[in-house]
């Protein structure tokens, strides 16, 4: 090139746009577009591991949730000067007595109070439909429907011929899928229990060596990663655990509230109610309106007065949910809007399903850990002002420690 003058990247213009890193950054758009490619033409040679992946997904999941759980019991063990394996036994016979105690006590009686609750709910759902024409007929509202040639009456017979017809074809449809695909049933009832079986042997191993996880990995990275690693690593770690025990926390307290509020004002099925308000309050936001919507049908139904009282204690256990437990339990570790929460729930149970709408806040939070740590370092290296490049000194990994902000 001839001195003085400027190549197609010196221009002002492409410099904006980045210069070569516009055109690096173009490279490896088009390398990703072949990549994506290739494995669409041979993604068959992949399926093995994506067997693999879909088998042990489930035990993983559900023995890391348990080990977020029981581990903050097994310090406990270990502060009393408990050795970690005889630790782990003592929380292993713990928690065998306790889903003994639950199947022997507690199964059989919610089993029975679902079963009429599911059994009766339809004729509650009627009732509530048939109040709700009573009342559209006595008001203003039929004037307007004689207007528009809406037949109320047809209207709410369609709906309960609907609904009748369709519980008698889902039983219909489950019946046939079952007799017609016993193999499949079959293999997905193994999945489950051999799934169920290899929790209890992840969890083992995840006690006993999950901390020495982390600083294992960060010695396999070169010398300058690890500081940043293992910073990213305890930030992950953080959210995950204040989510996981915080929202178990939080949800057994309400279901505990709510199942004392519908004894209180005589609401019918209050045990199975309180329970499904516990079940679903694992997902926030949607959790609460699911749980509510059965338990006002009821309350409707029963008395209108009932509707005041559900009311009145779905407010009470709100407030002191909203205000007291959950600032005390899970602080404001997430930092998550309320939309972003909702957005992500939606998203994560279109393409996940029900896993998705359980594991999608924890896994946007670790999401986030990971982006936001990705661009404070990007800033830090392209900062003019930045005069010194901050860096996390971890000589060793301490699980009880709350990670740092960046600064």
């Amino acid at each position: 090139m001839e001195p003085g003058k400027k190549d197609f990247f010196s221009t002002r213009f492409i410099r904006f746009l980045g210069g070569k890193n516009l055109l690096y950054g173009l490279v490896t758009l088009v390398l990703l577009g072949i990549v994506f490619l290739l494995y669409s033409k041979v993604s068959f040679i992949f399926k093995p591991i994506l067997v693999f992946v879909h088998t042990v997904v489930l035990p993983v999941i559900l023995a890391v949730i348990a080990f977020y759980l029981l581990r903050p019991v097994l310090k406990l063990l270990i502060k009393w000067r408990i050795p970690r394996v005889w630790g782990i036994v003592i929380i292993y016979l713990a928690v065998i007595g306790l889903l003994t105690l639950l199947v022997t006590l507690v199964v059989p009686f919610l089993k029975e109070q679902f079963m009429n609750l599911i059994t009766e709910f339809p004729q509650y759902f009627m009732k509530f439909i048939n109040g709700f024409q009573v009342l559209v007929e006595d008001s203003k509202f039929t004037s307007m429907l004689d207007k528009y040639d809406i037949d109320l009456n047809a209207a709410i017979s369609q709906i309960g011929t609907d609904l009748t017809n369709y519980v008698k074809d889902a039983a219909g449809n489950l019946g046939k899928g079952l007799a017609s695909s016993i193999t499949g049933f079959v293999t997905t009832l193994t999945g489950i229990v051999l799934a169920l079986v290899t929790v209890p042997f992840i969890l083992f191993y995840l006690l006993k060596d999950g901390e020495k996880l982390p600083a294992a990995f960060i010695k396999l990275l070169p010398p300058a990663m690890r500081p940043d690693t293992a910073h990213l690593l305890k930030n992950a770690d953080h959210q995950i655990s204040s989510y996981i025990q915080g929202q178990i926390i939080v949800s057994f307290c309400i279901g505990v509230m709510v199942t004392i509020g519908f004894l209180i004002i005589g609401l019918d099925y209050a045990v199975p109610l309180g329970f499904l308000a516990m079940i679903t309050s694992v997902v926030p936001y949607l959790g609460p309106i699911i749980a509510i919507t059965p338990a006002a049908i009821i309350a409707v139904v029963t008395a209108p007065v009932m509707l005041l009282k559900l009311a009145a204690v779905w407010t009470v256990v709100q407030l002191i949910e909203g205000k007291f437990i959950s600032p005390q339990v899970m602080g404001k570790s997430l930092h998550v809007h309320p939309i972003t929460i909702i957005f992500v729930l939606l998203t994560a149970g279109s393409l996940f399903g029900v896993p998705g709408v359980v594991l999608g806040i924890p896994g946007y939070a670790v999401l986030k850990v990971l982006v936001s740590h990705l661009w404070n370092l990007f800033k830090k290296r392209y900062n003019k002002f930045q005069t010194k490049h901050h860096r996390y000194e971890v000589t060793e990994w301490k699980d009880d420690e709350e990670p740092k902000k960046d600064e």
